[in-house]
């Protein structure tokens, strides 16, 4: 790459007297080989944008500093570009303001501001195929959904210390096709949170992902605050609300007591400590509590009771390859009379993992899921759902750069009814 960046550079004309002892006065620092702006200055040159250098003066034996970069940005500005070259002219002038600035070229606040907002996200397909052996006493259960997903996921810079990030989320079902879609397309602001980035401390405040245990209690955002600090080892303190669906014993059960159309939101608080030096061994610990207030069926009656889940977990590396984990989970009761689920567990073995920007990447791994309902309340498994036990297996593959498949298989019975199930799960996500 270096090669072709030199060979556009040479060919870039932006010289001036002043240009040497100003350069000399202010030894600016290389751009670094790999900058996005290399890639940027050959495409200006190709289109044009950019002149043919008459004196060769960059050679192929050392970088590009910052002050000439910006000499080439300076003269690309003087042009009246368009489109894509455009572009890139007003996102380069961003990123060296300061030294357009120093060589007396003025750059426009909102040029300066280009790069501040990042957009990222997903189109996503999901295939479910779920089967149920009697389930509600009312026989084989086997239903398939399909389901499509659109993601943005903006972030703006506020200063060097503070961003704004949010996640927008519309879905539809692939049956709405067949009817009036009201209740199978949705589009939600899922989190909006505001992080503030300090050294070895992070707060965010707003509606965003839970840091907390997340992959067996819970898996979905909660509205409040939360702060961590550390590095190699992190505490994590998290106070705010949770809505009832987060407990899938909810969803699961219409007839449930307590029901869902009669429990409000559920107040939160956790406290976590996780341990990662980026080697071979991590591990975790948390309690985690939520206040439950909700009606009994015929609503005549409001219930109030907290309930609390301590978990522990722990990770090993043994390469690059080999890895494992596991976790555990206990409740303080049970969610509802009959219900003695009060714990979960998962452990698994993991072979090498994909890369959504290497092309060809891979990943597989085998685990065992037991997911009690009063301890894991909505975990992060697809095919292991709370309430149920099972082994789980899985491979993920990237096919081509930014675009990821997902294979899932589970199978096994649902812990107090004993009754068998087994799901088929298929994902292809185009990121970008």
């Amino acid at each position: 790459m270096k090669k072709t960046l030199v060979s556009a550079l040479t060919t870039a004309l932006v010289v001036g007297a002043a240009s040497t002892t100003f350069a000399a006065a202010n030894p600016f620092s290389d751009v670094p080989a790999d900058h996005w702006a290399y890639d940027a200055v050959s495409q200006l040159a190709a289109d044009g944008v950019i002149d043919g250098y008459g004196d060769s003066t960059f050679k192929g034996n050392r970088n590009i500093t910052r002050y000439e970069m910006a000499q080439m940005v300076a003269k690309a500005m003087a042009k009246n570009t368009s489109g894509a070259d455009k572009a890139l002219v007003d996102k380069l002038a961003a990123e060296f303001a300061e030294e357009l600035n120093n060589l007396g070229v003025r750059v426009a606040k909102l040029e300066r501001n280009a790069d501040m907002v990042k957009w990222n996200g997903k189109a996503e397909y999901t295939f479910t195929r779920n089967h149920y052996e009697d389930k509600n006493n009312q026989g084989d259960v086997t239903s398939n959904d399909n389901k499509f997903l659109f993601r943005l996921e903006p972030s703006a810079e506020v200063n060097k210390n503070w961003h704004v990030n949010a996640r927008l989320d519309a879905w539809t079902d692939s049956a709405s096709d067949a009817g009036d879609g009201k209740n199978s397309e949705k589009v939600e602001l899922k989190r909006i949170w505001a992080q503030g980035d300090y050294k070895n401390f992070q707060v965010r405040v707003g509606k965003m992902g839970n840091k907390i245990a997340n992959d067996i209690v819970f898996d979905d955002p909660f509205s409040g605050i939360d702060v961590t600090f550390g590095k190699q080892v992190q505490a994590t303190l998290a106070y705010g609300r949770v809505k009832a669906s987060t407990f899938e014993y909810f969803n699961n059960d219409a007839s449930a007591t307590p029901n869902p159309t009669n429990a409000g939101t559920i107040g939160y608080w956790g406290v976590g400590v996780k341990y990662d030096a980026g080697k071979k061994l991590t591990a975790r610990a948390a309690y985690q509590n939520f206040g439950l207030n909700y009606k009994n069926n015929d609503a005549s009656k409001t219930y109030s009771e907290n309930m609390g889940v301590w978990s522990i977990g722990a990770g090993y590396k043994f390469d690059k390859n080999f890895a494992i984990d596991a976790t555990y989970a206990r409740g303080n009761k049970a969610l509802a009379d009959g219900l003695q689920q009060k714990t979960a567990f998962a452990y698994g073995v993991s072979y090498k993992g994909a890369q959504p920007a290497n092309k060809g990447s891979w990943g597989a791994w085998v685990g065992y899921r037991y997911l009690g309902q009063g301890a894991a309340f909505h975990p992060t498994y697809d095919v292991v759902k709370a309430g149920y036990k099972g082994l789980e297996l899985g491979v993920k593959y990237v096919p081509w750069k930014n675009i990821v498949t997902q294979v899932q298989y589970g199978t096994g019975a649902n812990i107090d009814t004993n009754k068998s199930y087994n799901t088929l799960f298929g994902r292809v996500e185009f990121l970008f």
